[in-house]
């Protein structure tokens, strides 16, 4: 039996989408990836020799060619905007984004240079209030709301009220309509000039146009009504059109108020996992007394006193004490979980019974914790495939509804009944309003954003949305034996004495070789004899023989212990124990044989107990639809043995990474969508060819780069749960989509005036306004249901 098992290294570095690095490669990449501003769209980009140009001494670097040619045509305009950018961080190095273009990234707030909407921070904070904008935009709606009504009012009834002098009511509409136009409304002007400057059209290109000609055009009838021809005279008055702008203007800050609001919800998942972490720990000082300390000061190697009740502070081992812990919060798994001495304590779980002493192993953003914040933010911020059809159509898509405005406008006003150009002007503005690219970006953003963020709560971390579209497409799965289908901590089975010896003789000779081995099969023996307290001699030798077993010298006599290979260097003969052994490894144990001065002792068998949920998991898997495939560096008995008891059909014993990658390979060649799931480095190259590579986060370390999808827990009933979730979520972002696309294919037209001939009814752009607004608004509302999908997925 080889001596060195599949065990894994979760500490050691993976490869990252689809590469295998080493440490300096990862130091090279991050150098590598110093960030320039783009100085036309200002996206972040890094240094490509192809896509910069030299102005007047300074490099500027471009995200695309469509940039650079931008830039060519007109340096000054882009240069002078580049340089009175403040470029200074906020004090507390938040980094801001959008979340329709995740790569516009700034040290400070503001609004997207590509779509206009207001930059959210990458990492949201408990201590953060309102969002400023919220704020912003609730005080401008509430101060001209009364305004606007009464304008609306008097524009529907004021013909009755001012019979004798119509003139006057356009001048106090202008009046009235004046502040919600240039001040509940400039927050739209501003970023309708910031489309225009930037050359990058977008909603509020379409708004800002809109309700700008409906305001300008009113206030040029109010003062020199003479300018217009008869066919313009409407109850004795050139028509004015201030209600529309103000209406407009006031239900889109509406529109605007409701969708922020319900953004922020996205993030509330992230917000939970915050708030999860304890302000402090209770620090046991050197002479044994406690002091409570802020968590930020505890440190690597401090020893904490956890009491019942309390949250674990930070990742670290029990020292002393037996509790039992709740997890759930982060792992997803339900019931708790007992910890005794040796075992490892999750930072933020909460401990119901019994008092520990742990010493802290990962502080700040080294613990689970964080790093599970950190996945959960990255993910919520990719980009979807599915999402690449929404931002062609919206590349386009504001050029083609200005269009369309200028043609509703010149067929009304040619070809349309009297007043003719007064129908063609509201039938433009109506198209101009109704048209909501923001709809089509928020689409899948907010469906990622809020299934990643349930997820984590499921103990499912994706690595990006990629994945999540991936995930439902799998029909084969590879799953690795040590540390995924196993615990992966290697215990002590049995020991059988050669004729001549006790079993107690074979332990204690066993365990004083192993003292001065780290193999997990080792420590395994030397755990057992001292809980039978044994004593053992110390090695007067010792030497590591790699893939066979350890040699040494103890007490005076020559001992070797490993497999047969070992033995057969050693001119032992181990056939008389040989029957039993491979019984041993039937019933999937690692045997290792023990001899001294050249006879054989004894054999003693470890083994590598199957993890309680793996057979619920494996069935669940099958009844899924997946073929379930293992795949160990393990003997191919023991292999065997396990996937026996598990009911796995397909079985691959004594592979080594190359193999396991060519697994995926063969499997992908034959059409086969495949997901391996593993836990250390030797699945790293697996991991990262395969569709969906699945790491177990078991362990304290869940940044597995290699992965698509890390399982804090390690529990493979999560993989059906994340299959579920994945269905769940594709089918969300699907529905918002097609929501968005038929939206502004029935819009437009209606708008445009398409039915009039039918029904002898325009459409409003005061409708237009509130179905712009309610649209974006219902994309938000249905990406929101995912945050309670799925909830008993594989939950038992």
């Amino acid at each position: 039996m080889n001596r060195q098992s599949d065990r894994h290294h979760q500490h050691d570095h993976h490869g990252h989408h689809g590469h295998h690095h080493g440490q300096d490669d990862a130091v090279s990449t991050v150098n590598a990836e110093k960030p320039f501003t783009d100085p036309v769209c200002g996206m972040k980009v890094s240094a490509n020799p192809d896509k910069t140009i030299e102005y007047q001494g300074t490099a500027y670097h471009f995200c695309s060619a469509k940039c650079m040619e931008k830039f060519k045509g007109n340096p000054l305009a882009y240069v002078k905007q580049e340089k009175t950018e403040p470029a200074q961080p906020l004090a507390d190095g938040t980094i801001y984004t959008c979340p329709m273009h995740p790569e516009i990234r700034q040290p400070a707030p503001g609004n997207c240079p590509k779509c206009g909407m207001a930059l959210e921070p990458m990492m949201p904070s408990l201590e953060e209030g309102d969002n400023p904008e919220l704020v912003d935009f609730r005080r401008r709606f509430w101060w001209t709301l009364p305004l606007t009504v009464i304008v609306t009012v008097l524009a529907m009834f004021g013909h009755r009220i001012f019979s004798q002098g119509l003139p006057a009511q356009s001048w106090i509409e202008l009046v009235l309509s004046t502040p919600v136009v240039l001040y509940a409304g400039w927050p739209f002007f501003v970023r309708w000039g910031q489309s225009l400057a930037n050359r990058s059209p977008n909603m509020w290109t379409l708004i800002g146009t809109g309700t700008g000609a409906a305001y300008a055009y009113s206030v040029v009838a109010t003062i020199a009504p003479e300018l217009f021809p008869p066919t313009f005279q409407m109850h004795g008055r050139v028509g004015v059109y201030y209600e529309a702008a103000a209406v407009i203007i006031s239900l889109t800050l509406l529109g605007q108020i409701l969708e922020l609001r319900a953004r922020s919800q996205t993030s509330a998942a992230i917000k939970s996992l915050l708030g999860l972490a304890p302000k402090t720990a209770r620090r046991i000082r050197a002479d044994g007394t406690e002091e409570d300390v802020p968590l930020a000061h505890v440190h690597i190697g401090d020893l904490l006193r956890v009491r019942p009740g309390e949250k674990v502070p930070v990742d670290g081992e029990v020292q002393e004490g037996e509790s039992a812990l709740d997890e759930s919060m982060l792992t997803g798994e339900p019931g708790p979980v007992t910890k005794r001495a040796g075992d490892k304590l999750i930072g933020a779980t909460i401990n119901t019974s019994g008092s520990l002493v742990m010493r802290a192993e990962k502080v700040g953003s080294q613990t689970m914790l964080s790093q599970i914040v950190q996945m959960v933010a990255n993910a919520q911020r990719s980009r979807a495939p599915m999402q690449r059809l929404a931002d062609v159509v919206a590349g386009y898509f504001v050029v083609v509804v200005v269009g369309i405005a200028i043609l509703t406008l010149l067929g009304w006003g040619y070809f349309g009944p009297e007043p003719s150009w007064v129908y063609g002007f509201v039938n433009a503005v109506a198209v101009l309003i109704i048209a909501c690219p923001c709809a089509l970006g928020l689409a899948t953003p907010m469906s990622i954003m809020a299934s990643t963020g349930r997820a984590a709560t499921q103990g499912i971390l994706f690595r990006d949305a990629a994945a999540i579209e991936e995930m439902r497409k799998i029909d084969t799965l590879i799953v690795d034996k040590t540390g995924t289908l196993t615990e992966g901590k290697p215990a002590f089975d049995q020991v059988v004495a050669a004729p001549g010896f006790t079993d107690t003789d074979v332990l204690q000779i066993a365990a004083s070789i192993d003292q001065g081995s780290e193999h997990p099969l080792a420590h395994a023996i030397v755990d057992e004899a001292r809980r039978r307290r044994l004593t053992l001699d110390k090695p007067e030798t010792f030497e590591s023989s790699s893939g066979i077993g350890v040699r040494g010298q103890v007490a005076g006599r020559r001992l070797a212990l490993g497999n047969t290979a070992l033995m057969d260097q050693e001119n032992v003969d181990w056939r008389i124990l040989g029957d039993r052994a491979e019984a041993l490894r039937n019933e999937g144990a690692s045997v290792m044989y023990l001899a001294a001065d050249g006879r054989l002792v004894g054999l003693l068998a470890v083994s590598d107990p199957v993890k309680a949920t793996t057979p619920e998991a494996v069935d669940a898997l099958k009844a899924a639809g997946l073929r379930v495939v293992m795949a160990t560096g393990d003997g191919v008995t023991t292999a065997k043995s396990v996937a026996r008891r598990l009911g796995i059909d397909e079985v691959h014993g004594e592979v080594k990474p190359q193999d396991k990658l060519t697994l995926v390979e063969r499997f992908q060649s034959e059409g086969r969508r495949v997901a391996m799931a593993g836990d250390g480095i030797n699945d790293a190259p697996a991991l990262a060819k395969s569709n969906v590579g699945i790491a177990m986060g078991t362990g304290t370390d869940v940044a597995i780069n290699s992965a698509h999808v890390t399982l804090v827990k390690g529990d493979l009933r999560a993989i059906v749960r994340a299959r579920v979730l994945s269905v769940d979520t594709v089918r969300n972002m699907r529905q918002n989509l097609g929501f968005a696309f038929i939206y502004n294919a029935m819009g437009i037209p209606l708008a445009a005036g398409l039915l009039y001939p039918f029904t002898g009814q325009l459409l409003s752009p005061m409708i237009a306004a509130l179905a712009m607004s309610l649209s974006s608004v219902s994309v938000i509302a249905n990406a929101l249901r995912l945050r309670g999908a799925g909830t008993q997925v594989g939950q038992h």
